[in-house]
């Protein structure tokens, strides 16, 4: 048939139909070969076409993303099916933050998104992150505020350096001033705890941050913050979800253009000084010129001069407070030298900007690693291997120091630690040096080499802040101010140090699942309790409920929804978060109960993670131990492991696959494949030895929450499986898998007793080597070596 003389809609038919059979057999190539299981190969048949139908006759769509119809078009005709396939499966997930997918299936599409804009005509669906789906969610959102009793009417709207985030971020606003929301907008690439901090402060309702984190370059998001800065309560963010943004059309989607926007429904989060504290004139933008700015920022300042509102310094004048002792810093006679990287991050600023103001004058920032790009420049881009941009990961590390040599080559002896923060700046990883005597115990996790610096885990990281803080409260005080109502609340897999440092100290402790929602609501849970409100499945009247340790088989009932366990907590007294930690690099301080839901805690910080705080915490403790003429790895010996009231944990974390996830739907039967083993293994472990690392499996648990249950399957393991090798359960691996994406946690933890001073060095050593060990035989034996 002659193409020319078909109509648009015949020819999208045709396509429709060529389509149809190249997906199919597509997917029945990969079940025939095994790498996708029946029930995801059912449900790709059942969904990807009608899902390709929809988009691809949907006229109105060209007046919301003009070329959308056009790239799809040319992805049929260049046959891509396992692209539109990814695309078109399924919806993009909805977790506990928001939504996080990918923008491009390859860097191409991805390029192309950056050089043509956010309506380039690439490969865009229902699983990936585009200007439609932004749009839709953002409806959503816009649909669920205004049927609130009262309704939700302000929203903060904030950006990083992901590709395009500031055309993003304009257009979500265009559709929230449309829906006539008052909208307070950042005007350049932001770090996500400044949302988090503005959300309250300024009083707003919602707080939307388009970001993927430390995700490779070709993810974006959609982070959601409730009125107080933290993440939806559960109950809340499955309504909004399953009420609102499921239900969500195209016909909903409308847009008012920030230009066009009412002077009174438009502010803009900048001010007299931008996040590095450069002062600014009436009317110019604050972005550098690699900043990523809005589009047309310096017209949309004229008329508008007096609704610019400096969030910056009153971020940063928050967080200087939380200093335990800022004379440390300013009268220090052995001042720190420290490095930063932003790893092209939003944090490049603002984190120089706050060690500076606070005291520190030797601060080296790695250049290489500044620029905002969202592309990643200085990370792995090629297929297959495309690497994320962690400060927590030791091969972000090594590229830090590396370029830190290159640029800053004479003073690598002089530098005393480097700090760097991820894309959006929430979490903070800390590179220090390591003394000869320690060296063979901090040998590098790649080629085993022993060198002079180490990344120091966040669970090292958080102990020594912890134990600082406190040490330094009762220098000041004598004592631990009203210690009966103080507590930490940490994630199960981060490290029992925390919980044996707190009980030095006689605080309470309460573990959470994974995730800072998840110990943003516990601590909620707490404050609620102190109030004698019943909340959460937990009940007032004095008793804190004991969380047993898991399940012990399949069949076991769920587990609360967000608490693990709780050390000290009995009776409503303990109301005062003093430290809210994990594993994943994640710190902020929550503080005590807030005047209202609507604010942070009282004397707290942000209800999020916050990696700028973290990193001036953590420059802080390294300028003490640096007047007191000892290494922070030294210190941790000496303070926490030869602690007889703490001793010996080491840690040990690893994902699986390194970066990002199993690709596409064969990863979801990889997933599932290893998950299958891992019950099984879970299920006989007692009708057999099973040994890892030469250490036996002395009993088993299981956490299921139900939290992921709709989006997996009934019984989904979302915490994890938990191997113990010893009577106390103080040694343990935890096999956890994602709740959203096709990628597995390994986390190891193993209790050294309580060795010698002359035998701790070699015992660190032996310890994290069979911690290593662990993860590589049960990777193995699972099938999850990828």
């Amino acid at each position: 048939m002659n193409v020319a003389s078909l109509t648009m809609s015949e020819q999208d038919q045709e396509l429709l139909a060529r389509a149809e059979a190249g997906i199919s057999g597509y997917l029945s190539a990969e079940r025939d070969a095994g790498r996708i299981a029946g029930s995801y190969y059912d449900d790709a048949v059942a969904k990807t076409v009608p899902n390709l139908r929809k988009w691809l006759l949907a006229s109105e769509l060209d007046g919301i993303s003009p070329n959308l119809r056009d790239g799809l078009r040319d992805a049929i005709r260049r046959e891509r099916w396992v692209e539109l396939t990814n695309a078109y499966s399924r919806d993009v997930a909805f977790g506990t933050g928001g939504i996080r997918e990918k923008m491009g299936a390859r860097r191409d599409d991805v390029l192309r998104l950056k050089k043509e804009g956010i309506h380039a005509p690439i490969i865009k669906g229902p699983n990936t992150i585009n200007d439609v789906i932004y749009l839709l969610t953002s409806a959503g959102v816009a649909r669920f505020g205004i049927d609130r009793d009262p309704p939700l009417r302000k929203i903060v709207i904030g950006f990083d350096s992901r590709v395009r985030g500031a055309d993003f971020a304009s257009l979500i606003a265009s559709l929230f001033l449309a829906y006539d929301y008052t909208v307070y907008l950042f005007d350049e690439a932001c770090m996500y705890p400044s949302v988090t901090y503005g959300v309250p402060t300024l009083g707003a309702d919602v707080g939307v941050f388009i970001s993927a984190s430390h995700n490779d370059f070709r993810y974006n998001g959609y982070k959601l913050s409730c009125q107080n800065g933290s993440q939806f309560d559960p109950d809340e963010r499955n309504k909004l979800y399953e009420q609102y943004i499921r239900t969500t059309t195209f016909s909903h989607i409308k847009t008012l253009s920030v230009a066009d926007a009412p002077r009174e429904k438009l502010w803009f989060l900048g001010g007299e000084k931008s996040s590095d504290g450069r002062t600014i004139q009436s009317g110019e933008h604050v972005g550098l010129p690699l900043a990523d700015p809005l589009p047309d920022a310096g017209d949309l300042y004229a008329g508008r001069e007096d609704r610019i509102i400096d969030l910056h310094t009153m971020h940063m004048n928050h967080t200087k407070q939380f200093l335990s002792n800022p004379q440390v810093i300013t009268g220090a006679m052995r001042p720190l030298s420290i490095g930063f990287s932003a790893f092209n991050g939003s944090g490049r600023k603002a984190v120089p900007r706050l060690l500076s103001e606070v005291g520190f004058k030797n601060v080296r920032r790695i250049m290489k690693l500044d620029a905002l790009d969202g592309m990643f420049p200085a990370f792995c881009s090629d297929p297959g291997k495309e690497q994320q941009p962690d400060p927590g990961d030791w091969r972000a590390a090594d590229i830090a120091v590396d370029a830190f040599k290159e640029e800053h080559g004479d003073a690598w002896g002089d530098v005393d630690l480097i700090v760097g923060t991820d894309p959006d700046a929430d979490r903070c990883g800390v590179i220090v040096k390591v003394p000869p005597h320690q060296r063979v115990a901090y040998a590098h996790p790649g080629t085993g080499e022993e060198r002079d610096y180490s990344l120091l885990s966040a669970d090292e990281a958080w102990t020594l802040i912890l134990w600082y803080r406190l040490t330094r409260e009762i220098q000041q005080h004598g004592s631990i101010v009203e210690a009966e109502k103080k507590f930490i609340v940490l994630s199960h897999t981060t490290t029992d140090l925390l919980c044996r440092l707190a009980g030095k100290f006689s605080l309470g402790v309460v573990k959470t699942w994974v995730g800072f929602a998840q110990l943003a609501a516990a601590t909620r849970a707490v404050w609620d309790l102190h109030a004698g409100k019943d909340t959460d499945g937990l009940t007032s009247g004095g008793a804190f409920p004991i969380y047993t340790e898991g399940a012990t088989a399949a069949n076991q009932p769920r587990a609360n929804r967000t608490i693990h366990s709780w050390e000290r907590m009995e009776g409503a007294a303990r109301c005062v978060n003093i430290a809210a930690l994990e594993q994943s690099n994640g710190f902020t301080i929550l503080g005590g109960p807030p005047v209202d839901a609507c604010s942070m805690g009282a004397g707290g910080h942000v209800r999020d993670k916050d990696g700028t705080f973290a990193a001036i915490l953590m420059a802080e403790l390294a300028q003490f131990a640096k007047e007191e003429r000892v290494d922070l790895i030294d210190l941790l010996d000496e303070k926490i492991y030869l602690d007889p009231e703490i001793g010996l944990y080491i840690t040990h974390y690893e994902p699986d696959p390194l970066d990002g996830e199993y690709e596409g739907l064969a990863g979801y039967t990889k997933k599932r494949s290893i998950l299958d083993k891992a019950e099984d293994l879970f299920a006989n472990w007692s009708k057999s030895t099973v040994v890892l690392g030469g250490l036996t499996v002395k009993s088993a648990t299981v956490y299921r929450t139900g939290k992921y249950d709709a989006v997996n399957w009934d019984g989904f393991p979302d915490e994890g499986y938990r191997f113990f090798f010893d009577d106390d359960r103080l040694s343990h691996l935890t096999i956890r898998p994602s709740g959203t994406s096709n990628a597995l946690r390994f986390h190891v933890q193993l209790f050294g007793g309580h060795p010698s001073r002359e035998v701790l060095i070699e015992k660190k050593a032996t310890l994290r080597a069979t911690c290593a060990e662990i993860v590589s035989q049960i990777k193995e034996r699972l099938g999850a070596v990828s």
